[in-house]
């Protein structure tokens, strides 16, 4: 399995690898498998926004 080499963008990265799981997963999950993630950036009990400037954001799906 290779490794994963960060860029050090911050001294505790520096030197920093990683696993690739390139080779064992594919592109792209099994659509089968996969949930839509409901959004809830600063929202209460009741569903209403309740803190600023949390909008927004590519949409995510539970696996």
């Amino acid at each position: 399995m290779p490794l994963k080499v960060y860029k050090p963008t911050s001294p505790g990265r520096r030197g920093m690898t990683g696993a690739s799981f390139e080779e064992i997963t594919k592109t792209k999950p099994e659509k089968s498998l996969l949930r839509p993630l409901k959004k809830k950036a600063g929202r209460s009990n009741q569903g209403r926004i309740t803190v600023r400037h949390r909008g927004g954001g590519a949409k995510r799906m539970y696996r």
